[in-house]
Formats: C-alpha cells, sequence, structure tokens
C-alpha cells in the first residue's frame, strides 16, 4: 500500500492516527483446553518439490535467543538470499519472542506481522501485550520476524548517503501530487528511487519478494520447534498468509488474515499488467465507501451528536475540497506559518479512516476546515486555535528528521515492485491517476500515486523466484479470512474474493470501522482467538458488529478536543499494525 516516507511529513491534522482500529485488549471469553480440533475434510495439497528443496535444505538454525527489551528474547539468524542456492550468499533476520505465560500449556508459537509492507514484526510482537487477549498471551510463544531488508534486519540501502536519499525524494514531499508541477517533481523523484533500488540496493532488492519472506517463515517456524504454523496477520500481512498457504499448504496449523489483500489483484496478471496496482485492489473505493457512510450517517445523526451536521455533509466535504484544489489554505500565529493543501486535507481524512473512531475524527476535521474556509469571528478564531493545536500535537509526536538513513520507502517499494506487475511508463500515471480519482472520487489519486515508483521501465530489478500463484490451493487447515465493511485500505470486497480463491477457507466479516478487525469488537476479537487456540471456526456468514459506531454519543462542549485527545494517548500504546498511508500535513501514519 502507498506511503510516502514518514520523515518527509512534517505535520500532521489528524494527529496520531489508531493503527490498525484497535484499542485495548477485548477480553474473550475463555476457550476451553486447546485441542487444536481441525476438521479437514479433503487431503490438502502437498508442498511442491521445488519448494520442499528449497525450504528442508536450509539446516535448522539455531536461535541464540537473548533477553531483550525487558520483557522480551531476541535472536539473529542469517538465512539464504537465494534460497536456490543455500550455501551462498546470506542475509541477517531479526526475530523476538515473548515466551508464553503458561507453559506446561503452551500450544506453540504464534507469528505476527503487522502488514506494510515494511511494517516491523519484532515491533508487533514486542507490542503484543498492549492489544493481543490474555488466552492468546497464555498459551502461545508470541513471534515477531523482520522481514529482510526491513527493520531491525539486513536493510535494503538504495542510496549510497543520506545526501544521495534526501535529493532524491525531493519531489516526494507532498501526500500526493497535485498539479502538472508536483507531477513532474514526483516522477522524477520516483524514477530516482526506482534507479537506485536497481542498481546499488539490487542485492537485496532482487531477493526481498513475499515469497523470500514467506520461506525464510517456514525455516524459522520449524527453528522455533513447529512442526506446522500458526500466524495472525495484519494488511499486507494478510498477503505474507495467503503465500504460506499456497506455498505450503499441508504445513497450516491455524491462519488468520484480517485487513485483507486478494493476492491475485496484489500481484496482478498478464491481462492486469498495464493497470495501476489500485486499480485492481480498490482501496480507493473502499475509502471513498468508508467517508460516504460516515458522512450519510453524520446527517441523519444531525448536531447534537456529529459537528460536521449543519448543512448537507457530502455537499459541504465537496466545498471544502473544491476551495483547496483552487488555492491552499494558510493561517498563522506568532510562532509561524501552516499551509494546508488540497492533498493534506485528502490525506489527513484517509489517515483519520484508519482508527474505529473514524466518524468522529473525519467529521472533527472537516468541521474545522469548514470554520476557517466559511465561517468568520468567533467560530473562525476557534477552529483556528483548534487547528493549529492539532498540527503542533503532530509535529510533536512525529517530527521531521534527515538522520539517521530512514529506508522506510525503499523496503516499502521493494517488496511491492517486486512481487507485482506494473505499467511500464511511470510518464503514464497522471492520466490514470485522474482516471482514478473519477471512479473513486477524492482517494483515486493518493492510492494510485503510491506505486509509480515501480514502473517497469523504472524499476528494472526483479526477483526470479517470486512466487505468482495458483493461489487456490487446499490447506491442512482452513484460513479465517477476515474483513471489515468499511475499511479504507483494504477493501472489503479483497477478502470476499480471497475467501472464494482458498477451497480450505472461512470469511468472516465486521462492521466496524477503521483498518482491520481485531481488537475493535469483543465478536471479532473472540472469532480469532477461538480460531487460533482451538480450530473453532465462526459460523458461515458470520458478522460480526464492531462495538464502537459513529454519532452514538451526544456531543458535549469542547467534546471534539477531549475524544481527539484520547484517542490520541491511547494509540500511544498500540502496535503499528498496520500499512503505511500517504505522509500529508494532516495525517500520521498507518
Amino acid at each position: 500500500m502507498p506511503f510516502t516516507p514518514s520523515r518527509l511529513a512534517s505535520a500532521g491534522i489528524a494527529g496520531v492516527i489508531l493503527a490498525a482500529g484497535a484499542v485495548a485488549p477485548v477480553a474473550a471469553t475463555p476457550p476451553q483446553e486447546a485441542t487444536a480440533s481441525f476438521v479437514v475434510r479433503a487431503k490438502p495439497d502437498k508442498t511442491s518439490a521445488k519448494e520442499r528443496k528449497r525450504v528442508d535444505s536450509v539446516k535448522t538454525p539455531k536461535l541464540g535467543w537473548y533477553k531483550c527489551y525487558g520483557t522480551a528474547e531476541c535472536a539473529t539468524v542469517r538465512l539464504p538470499l537465494d534460497y536456490d542456492k543455500p550455501k551462498g550468499a546470506t542475509t541477517e533476520i531479526a526475530v523476538l519472542r515473548i515466551k508464553a505465560r503458561d507453559q506446561k500449556r503452551k500450544i506453540g508459537s504464534l507469528f505476527l506481522n503487522p502488514g506494510g509492507p515494511g511494517g516491523s514484526g519484532v515491533d508487533i510482537a514486542l507490542a503484543a501485550p498492549s492489544f493481543l487477549s490474555d488466552t492468546l498471551l497464555d498459551r502461545f510463544d508470541i513471534v515477531g520476524v523482520d522481514p529482510r531488508g526491513i527493520a531491525n534486519s539486513d536493510n535494503i540501502k538504495c542510496f549510497k548517503s543520506t545526501r544521495d536519499q534526501t535529493l532524491a525524494y525531493k519531489g516526494l514531499n507532498v501526500a500526493f501530487p497535485y498539479g502538472k508541477g508536483e507531477e513532474k517533481a514526483y516522477i522524477k523523484s520516483a524514477k530516482a528511487v526506482a534507479k537506485g533500488c536497481s542498481t546499488t540496493g539490487k542485492k537485496i532488492a532482487g531477493a526481498m519478494s513475499t515469497a523470500e519472506v514467506v520461506r525464510d517463515m517456514d525455516v524459522l517456524r520449524r527453528a522455533v520447534g513447529d512442526k506446522k504454523l500458526s500466524y495472525l496477520g495484519f494488511s499486507y500481512g494478510t498477503a505474507i498468509g495467503q503465500y504460506y498457504a499456497n506455498m505450503f499448504p499441508d504445513r497450516v496449523r491455524a491462519v488468520v488474515v484480517d485487513g485483507v489483500i486478494d493476492p491475485v489483484s496484489w500481484t496482478g496478471t498478464k491481462k492486469t499488467q498495464n493497470q495501476i496496482q489500485d486499480e485492481r485492489m480498490r482501496s480507493a473505493d473502499g475509502a471513498y465507501k468508508a467517508l460516504k457512510e460516515i458522512l450519510t450517517r453524520c446527517d441523519k445523526a444531525g448536531p447534537v451528536y456529529c459537528a460536521f451536521s449543519d448543512g448537507d455533509p457530502v455537499k459541504n466535504f465537496e466545498a471544502i475540497a473544491a476551495k483547496l484544489r483552487k488555492k491552499p489554505l494558510v493561517i498563522t500565529d506568532e510562532w509561524g506559518t501552516y499551509t494546508v493543501t488540497y492533498a493534506d486535507f485528502v490525506g489527513g481524512v484517509l489517515g483519520a479512516l484508519y482508527g474505529m473512531y473514524a466518524g468522529d475524527s473525519v467529521t472533527q476535521i472537516s468541521a474545522e476546515l469548514w470554520q476557517l474556509l466559511f465561517a468568520s469571528g468567533t467560530a473562525k478564531a476557534t477552529a483556528k486555535a483548534a487547528m493549529i493545536k492539532r498540527i503542533k500535537d503532530a509535529r510533536a509526536t512525529r517530527p521531521a528528521r534527515d538522520f539517521p538513513y530512514d529506508n522506510g520507502f525503499e523496503a516499502f517499494s521493494g517488496v511491492m515492485c517486486t512481487d507485482g506487475l506494473h505499467p511500464k511508463d511511470a510518464n503514464s500515471w497522471p492520466a490514470a491517476t485522474v482516471k482514478a480519482d473519477k471512479r473513486a472520487k477524492y482517494f483515486g489519486r493518493a492510492w494510485a500515486w503510491g506505486s509509480v515508483q515501480c514502473a517497469r521501465n523504472s524499476w528494472t530489478v526483479r526477483d526470479e523466484d517470486a512466487y505468482t500463484g495458483p493461489f487456490t490451493r487446499r490447506t491442512a487447515a482452513p484460513v479465517l479470512v477476515v474483513g471489515s465493511y468499511w475499511d479504507p485500505a483494504t477493501n472489503y470486497v479483497e477478502a470476499v474474493s480471497s475467501a472464494k480463491l482458498l477451497p480450505n477457507s472461512r470469511l468472516l466479516s465486521s462492521t466496524n470501522f477503521g483498518h482491520t478487525a481485531y481488537g475493535t469488537g469483543a465478536c471479532a476479537t473472540k472469532a480469532i482467538d477461538d480460531y487460533l487456540l482451538r480450530g473453532t471456526l465462526p459460523a458461515k456468514g458470520k458478522v460480526c458488529q464492531g462495538d464502537v459506531q459513529p454519532f452514538t454519543e451526544p456531543l458535549e462542549p469542547d467534546e471534539d478536543e477531549k475524544r481527539s485527545t484520547m484517542r490520541a494517548d491511547e494509540s500511544k500504546q498500540l502496535p503499528p499494525v498496520a500499512d503505511q498511508i500517504p505522509a500529508s500535513t494532516l495525517n500520521g501514519t498507518r
């Protein structure tokens, strides 16, 4: 999923957004004794001879665990850079585990991945006690792996110095480009990144496809002593889960994918290779659907419950966007000047849509900008103060930095560009993004521009061992596919299509707002926990109601600020269980 490097974002009006829609752990009903009572109605497909040869020829590594972070154990291991050459060059992989609290009744290890691409498995495992249910923490060693090229593992580095990187990234310092000048600069920088990763960063860039991550995970599954894999992946992490299910179908104990990417639309086919990735994935469509639902509910709720309900919220939202398209908003105080562009507004709203409190967050931002653009007097002054405070608060939590070298964008691109088939020419993006905006209002450009560095004529490094399917293998145990109706990043339709691909899968739906379902309500959380612990699947067609729905509680004086502060405080305790979104003056990173 697209994003501009977090270090390029200098402020954020939306403050710290809620990662993966999660809140403090939702206590699930204690399950019965875990017996992994999985029912298999047909024989699973077998791991291919080629994949068996690749991973099984690698000697089981000994993980030299050592105490780290006070509550965890860490290890590093060197694994083949190319699994066709198991005795050749290697890359270092970082691993962290939180040991099960009830070691006598331990089921095994539960591998986690937060998404990205580029998210840290080490970080999400370390944060597991703050968001996983007690039942999982009791019965599983929680294991996080930083994928090759990423975070604490050997890093992809596409430029020889921070200076070279900073100069190359110059045109990317926007939420997304709007207007010919910004588009030209953005394409120039995207091409520079692609060239750097295809030359200076080629060694790792050509060996960090999702398939390689999955091969590493299978070796590490063996290293922690598990005969089969238990896995919980969020967002892009769902691609990892599905790749594993299809590459090693007979080695699955329990795989849960939450916030789902359809692997066929992620990789593309020969028929779709000239489409921008989001034209296949339709993340922008999911974001617009969520926004329209919020604005419609706001209108029905009225001013007692929604701060943006005066008039027609849908028309008023468009009025804000139209005004900002013509001219950015500039506000000042005695300490500085703050500029809000159209792209900032869209990026900020997209960021706000990621949290399960999306209804309040989106309408608060919109109401403040409405007052700044169209009101006068006390209302405008109040909105100005609130807006500046938001920006300053976000700057405090996400300060701009130039040192040290930040490879986040390169890590993200190294996976996405290597995994998928993308259009040839970066210069075709402007016309395609205009088309995307017509298909999915506001968000088409935001999502479409995120893959321009992957244009095949620019990004020339390839992973010859990338996996491109099939994605229809029958697994030894079911795959639980979890989709949220109002997910702004992984469109619900992707969960539906992914479940149809896997013959031994079950779809669980949720009505929560935000990105991913785990932790947003007792129903979805318990269903996921029960499957991981006991192999008990939710009923076919099960729809869980999200515990938090917008505009159900009346507003009070200063309630907007109180809620915003409360949610920012909550989010500081949450793991980064999600992908990255376009950086912006108006939002944080998901």
